[in-house]
This record gives C-alpha cells, sequence and structure tokens, in this order.
C-alpha cells in the first residue's frame, strides 16, 4: 500500500523513453508546486475501529540514515503500549521482512503516559504518537522500499490485538521538509536524553529491603524546580513496580522518588546488585539512565528531614495561595456576607466578635477537610481529581445555587420566624438574621465552597505536591490553603477592636442588607449558569423557578397562611424534589462550548503537528465555573490587543471547556503537575513541549510569551 502523492505517481508512471524528458519536466513543476507530492512521505492508513496506523517518512538524502516512523492514532479511551508496558499489555512489534535496500530500522520511543487502573500500572500512549525509526539503507542514496508487519495490542476496557500490513516506498531526492519529518522530528524530541549530564539528573539509586516491603528510592537533581516528576523502571522482568510516591525538596530542584517493588518469587531475589534501566521526566524534561541498585541502608533516616523541610515549605506555599485566595474573583461573590458579618459587629463587645470571627474560621477549615476527604477518596478509588472539581456536578450546583438563594431570601427580610430545618436556620443566621455561631460557621463554610473553582498563585503547587503524595500529606496541604483563606478571619479575632470601633447597626442596615442581598442573588444566577452550560438552559430555567418557590414559599407571610396544614413546608419539599428530579434527567447538553471562531476546540494530539509545521499553539483551559478565568478572558485574551495576535498567521489558539469531567483535560493539567485552572500554555520552536503561564493573565506576559516561544524574544 504505497501512498504518495498524486503528482508522484504521474512522475513513476511517465516511464516511456519518448516522454523521459517531459516527464522530468512535469516532475520538476510538481516539486516546486507540491513539495510533499514528490517525497513519498506517508503510507496508506491501516484501519480499524479503534484506530489507524501507517509508515511515514522523507525522502532518501545522501545522508547514512532516514528518518521514519510508525505514526498511530487511536480513537478516544484506546491506547497502546510503551516498550516496557508494566503491569499488562505488549509494545507496537514491527517486523520488516521484504523490504528493499534496508539494512537496519531502530525504533525509538517518545516518552508514555501513566494508566492507573485496578492496582494496575501501565505505561502507553493515548490519542496520538509517532515511534521514530532510524533506517540504516544498504545502498545510501539510493530508494528504500519498506514493507512492515506490525503486531500491537490497544486497549479501553477491553483489549484487541492486530497486526497491520504496511507499505512505503521512499524515493531518492532532497527530502528536506516535508510535514511528516516535522511530525517525526517533533516526537523525536520527546524522546529521553540518555548520559550523565542534562537539566534533569540521577544522583542516586539504591534498593530499600527490609521485612516489611521492598522498595527503590531515587535522588533527583534538577537545574530548575521540579513540578512533578516520574520513574519508569525496566530490566526486573520477575518485579513489578507501582507508581512513584514523590517528595520534592524545599529549594524545589530535588526530590526523593520511593518505588514499592513487589514480585511473586519465594523467597524474593535481592534488588541490591541489580542493573536497572531508569527513565525520569518532569514535564518536558526527561533523562534515561542504566544504574546499579546499591543498599538504601541510611537512606530513610537521611530523608526524613529533607522531607520534613520540603513539606513545611508546601505548607507555607499553601497559606500564602490561601491568604490570596481571598482577593481572586472567585470570592467576591462572597464578599456581601463577608462585608455584612463585619458591619454587624459595629458597637459589639471584643468576646462576641472574637467568637463570631472564630466560628467563621472553623467553618472554612472544616470544608478544607471535607474537600481534602473527597480528594483523598478519589484519588484512592483511581478517579481523577483536581481543584474545583465539585463544580463539576449539577448536583453540588443546585445545592450551593439553593444555599446562596436563603441567604438572599434572608437578607430580603422573608426569614422573620424560626424556619423548620436545620440548614434553613444556619443560612438565615449566616445572612444576619442571627448572631448564632451556627450562622457564623456556615458562612465561613460557604465562603470556601464559591472560593474553589479557581486557583491563585501557589495554590497550584501546593496542590500538585499534595496530590503526589499520600493522605496525610493531602490534609495536612488542604488544611494550611484553609488557615490561609481564614488569616482575616484570625485577624479580626486576635485584635477585634479592627470591628468593634464601627459604627453599631441602624436603619441605614436595612438598605444595605437588600443591596448585598442582590449580590447574592447575582450568585445564584451565575451557579445556574453554571448549570446551563452542563444539563441545558431549560433546566437550568425549571431548577431556578423552584428556587424561587422554595425561597417565597417558606418566607414568613407564607408560612403564617399555611401554618395549619404544613403546606408551606410541603410546598418547599416539593420544590427541593423537584429541582433534583429535573437536575437528574438524563441530557445530552455538553459544555457551553466555543462563543468564538478564532478559537479551536483543544486536540492535544494536534499540538505537536502545528509545532512542527512551524506554528505557535496558545493552549486555555476554562470552565463556565471558573470566574478567574472569566476575569482572563474579558480583561486579556478577548481584547484587541491579544486577540489580534492569537487570530494573526502562525498562532494558533485552542481552548480546553472542562465546565463537565473531562478525563482527557485532567491527564493534560497533571502532565505539567497541575490540578486547577486557569491554565494557560504556549507551545512554539523554542519550547515545543510547552511553558505554562501564570494563573492571573496581562497583556505583557501572553506576548512574552509567544515572543519566547517562537525562539526570537527580541526583548
Amino acid at each position: 500500500m504505497s501512498g504518495s502523492g498524486n503528482a508522484s505517481k504521474r512522475c513513476r508512471r511517465t516511464t516511456r523513453p519518448r516522454a523521459a524528458a517531459g516527464g522530468a519536466l512535469l516532475c520538476a513543476v510538481a516539486a516546486a508546486f507540491d513539495p510533499e507530492a514528490v517525497a513519498a512521505a506517508a503510507s496508506d492508513w491501516w484501519r480499524t475501529e479503534h484506530g489507524a496506523v501507517r509508515l511515514i517518512a522523507g525522502a532518501v538524502g545522501e545522508d547514512a540514515e532516514v528518518a521514519a516512523g510508525l505514526h498511530f492514532r487511536m480513537k478516544p479511551g484506546w491506547k497502546i503500549y510503551w516498550r516496557s508496558p508494566g503491569d499488562a499489555g505488549f509494545p507496537p512489534r514491527p517486523d520488516w521482512t521484504g523490504s528493499r535496500n534496508l539494512a537496519e530500522a531502530r525504533l525509538a520511543w517518545p516518552l508514555p503516559e501513566r494508566f492507573s487502573v485496578l492496582g494496575l500500572e501501565t505505561l502507553g500512549y493515548a490519542g496520538e504518537v509517532v515511534l521514530p525509526v532510524a533506517l540504516s539503507p544498504i545502498e545510501a542514496g539510493r530508494p528504500i522500499g519498506l514493507r512492515a508487519r506490525v503486531s500491537y495490542l490497544t486497549c479501553a476496557d477491553i483489549c484487541v490485538p492486530y497486526e497491520a500490513r504496511l507499505s512505503l516506498d521512499i524515493p531518492a531526492g532532497g527530502g528536506t521538509g516535508t510535514r511528516e519529518r516535522g511530525l517525526i522530528a517533533a516526537f523525536g524530541k520527546r524522546v529521553p536524553a540518555t548520559g550523565e549530564g542534562g537539566p534533569l539528573r540521577i544522583a542516586t539509586a539504591a534498593a530499600v529491603e527490609v521485612p516489611s516491603a521492598r522498595a527503590i528510592e531515587i535522588r533527583l537533581r534538577a537545574d530548575a524546580a521540579l513540578a512533578a516528576p516520574d520513574v519508569y523502571v525496566e530490566g526486573a522482568e520477575d518485579w513489578s513496580f507501582a507508581a512513584p510516591v514523590v517528595r520534592i525538596d524545599a529549594d524545589g530542584r530535588g526530590a526523593v522518588v520511593r518505588i514499592a517493588a513487589r514480585t511473586a518469587a519465594e523467597p524474593p531475589a535481592s534488588l541490591v546488585g541489580r542493573t536497572l534501566r531508569l527513565t525520569v521526566r518532569d514535564g518536558g524534561r526527561a533523562v534515561e539512565r542504566e544504574v546499579v541498585l546499591g543498599t538504601a541502608r541510611t537512606a530513610p533516616q537521611a530523608s526524613a528531614a529533607t522531607d520534613a523541610r520540603s513539606l513545611a515549605f508546601v505548607l507555607l506555599l499553601a497559606v500564602a495561595g490561601g491568604l490570596i485566595l481571598n482577593f481572586m474573583p472567585c470570592v467576591l461573590p462572597v464578599l456581601s456576607l463577608k462585608l455584612l458579618s463585619v458591619l454587624g459587629h459595629g458597637g459589639s463587645g471584643a468576646r462576641e466578635v472574637r467568637k463570631g470571627f472564630l466560628a467563621s474560621s472553623a467553618g472554612i477549615l472544616a470544608s478544607f477537610l471535607l474537600l481534602a476527604t473527597g480528594v483523598a477518596a478519589l484519588r484512592l478509588a483511581g478517579g481523577a481529581v483536581g481543584w474545583g472539581i465539585q463544580f463539576q456536578q449539577p448536583l453540588f450546583l443546585v445545592f450551593m445555587a439553593a444555599v446562596a438563594a436563603l441567604f438572599a431570601a434572608n437578607l430580603f427580610g422573608l426569614f422573620e420566624i424560626r424556619l423548620p430545618g436545620r440548614l434553613v436556620d444556619a443560612a438565615a443566621a449566616g445572612g444576619g438574621g442571627s448572631t448564632g455561631l451556627g450562622g457564623h460557621f456556615a458562612t465561613g463554610a460557604f465562603a470556601t465552597l464559591l472560593a474553589t473553582p479557581c486557583s491563585a498563585p501557589f495554590v497550584g503547587t501546593a496542590v500538585g505536591v499534595a496530590l503526589s503524595r499520600g493522605t496525610g500529606e493531602i490534609y495536612a496541604v488542604f488544611a494550611a490553603l484553609g488557615t490561609g483563606l481564614a488569616l482575616p478571619y484570625l485577624a479580626v479575632a486576635a485584635f477585634p477592636r479592627l470591628v468593634t470601633v464601627l459604627p453599631r447597626p441602624g436603619p441605614w442596615m436595612a438598605t444595605l442588607r437588600r443591596l448585598l442581598g442582590v449580590a447574592l442573588v447575582a450568585t445564584a444566577v451565575w451557579l445556574l449558569s453554571v448549570l446551563a452550560a452542563q444539563t441545558g438552559v431549560w433546566r437550568a430555567v425549571a431548577v431556578g423557578a423552584a428556587l424561587a418557590v422554595l425561597a417565597v414559599g417558606t418566607g414568613d407571610a407564607a408560612v403564617r397562611r399555611l401554618r395549619r396544614v404544613g403546606a408551606g413546608f410541603g410546598l418547599s419539599a416539593a420544590a427541593a424534589a423537584a429541582a433534583l428530579a429535573l437536575t437528574l434527567w438524563p441530557s445530552g447538553a455538553g459544555p457551553g462550548g466555543l462563543r468564538d471562531g478564532a478559537w479551536r476546540v483543544f486536540d492535544r494530539a494536534r499540538i505537536a503537528e502545528e509545532v512542527a509545521d512551524g506554528r505557535l499553539v496558545f493552549v486555555d483551559v476554562t470552565a463556565e465555573w471558573c470566574l478567574t478565568c472569566q476575569v482572563n478572558k474579558a480583561l486579556v485574551l478577548d481584547k484587541a490587543p491579544v486577540r489580534r495576535r492569537l487570530e494573526g498567521r502562525g498562532v494558533v489558539a485552542m481552548r480546553a471547556d472542562w465546565t463537565r469531567p473531562d478525563p482527557a483535560i485532567s491527564g493534560y493539567l497533571a502532565s505539567f503537575g497541575r490540578y486547577g485552572i486557569p491554565f494557560n500554555a504556549v507551545y512554539g520552536p523554542a519550547v515545543p513541549d510547552g511553558a505554562p503561564l501564570p494563573e492571573i493573565l496581562t497583556r505583557s506576559v501572553v506576548e512574552a510569551a509567544l515572543r519566547r516561544a517562537t525562539g526570537h524574544d527580541r526583548r
């Protein structure tokens, strides 16, 4: 199945002697207008219902080697395996029997992804990959005829073996710039470097052998800060290895990686003295090296102090990130509750102020610990974890909209009596209708839940480190984040005079309460708009109507009229049940989608191809529930100067919508050691593996990143 261009086929068909001169002229013209046509760059695709594979190459030159590749494209959810697949699977195995003018074909392996399913660890590729092949011809400069039988296994919930039969005739010629050559080169850059030097290094590797556990402990060093290191182990066929547990040093440029090892052999053989091949990666950096394992008798004691210092540094980052969250757009919807809480204490005693703000701080910390519990449970179950992913769940959005509506109803004066249900009581108290500690606690909890859709400086780093470690570290980091968010409350609790000197509440408070109630209604509407993006507009409208009935139907006047038969409570319960039913009803609605033709739908597999063609790629990971993302769009990305740059020639703008759960986007974020949004990255010839940008964008930040990606930074 030879797959050259049409003009190339016409050139080969012009074989009659009298037509030789005309055929040569035709080929020259074809080369001028269609360079890919004369370079037989790709075979036909060998397609299955789960994907496709083909051979790609440039033309034969005078070099001793010719660049070629096995180009795989898998359908969503399917993958193939790396050279060492892990606990299951087998890698692609090409057989070149029948090829012409081929002395040797050496296969290279770009960095794989890690797949963890039900305790099994496998390594492979999803989406798209090119396995570079270096061809050594028998006679340099002469055409090569490739014939390959490629056995490979592709897996999702089930595994299907295939054997592809591929054919490609590679002509002699210049062949300096085919698109396929660029694609091969792009994936070739992902093949790990070998040797001792480089920006990422293996300092030591040793076996830990104690009665209770066996493991490999590796010390890494890097020139730049580490984000989310990973290590792949090869060379011990009778052993299997778990996902690594990484502990990054306080300076960020070193780490200890511990990998649990297990074997079915009894008694287990020693790992000490074994020669293993280790592949270490951190984002786009990677190194491959053979090591002989020593004995880590003192490693646990030596690393304990380092681990403690590293964790202390991460906790400081988490506290700083939590504090910054108070000033992020995500917290603006609850600013009204904070303001009312402060003004409501005007003229109060110091003891009352202290108790109220300590209760709000307790609500914040309790909510963060609840989030930590959910994240730890998801992680142990093998699910996708991230910062703010609860906003991807329609039921959570309905609950939060209901809470906002109840807060607003209280501020409008609809709750004048004690209402049935502790949740409503707490909402009323939190809205300022009571000075109860439960209300202050609810205010802090509500502030936390609305603060988590967006990341902030230091938050992404802290959460990324926590999720790369154990359950204990997750709780510690989330508690530190909560402490940072609660610092303003704790400051008032420590110095109550900051608010006791304010004037006592008076008639002016009624007007202020109504204005702040409008802010909370806007919050509820925003939450319903996110729900609309997930489940459809009419469902969100129906839920909004049900919540309006819930707020008004349980108000003081309605309850007095219907108190005898309990219809007020029944009406509220019916409204809540309707909202729940409408939310659970199946919906085909997807995320909000792209509102602007300038943006392409995110396609991770296409990035390498675009960069190989010399273009820049700007990726924006966003969601309807991420207010900081919307601020970045409104103030930077959608403004004329940046917008024109992203729409210009040589730039491809991709937008990934994470409004609903998407494993592909979660995996993309995790590849950068990130678990929250907003997230932006720029790719280009100078940064083929991508350069992440700060959470808060500015015009200068975006333009500088695009300049650096070209490799022509003019600053």
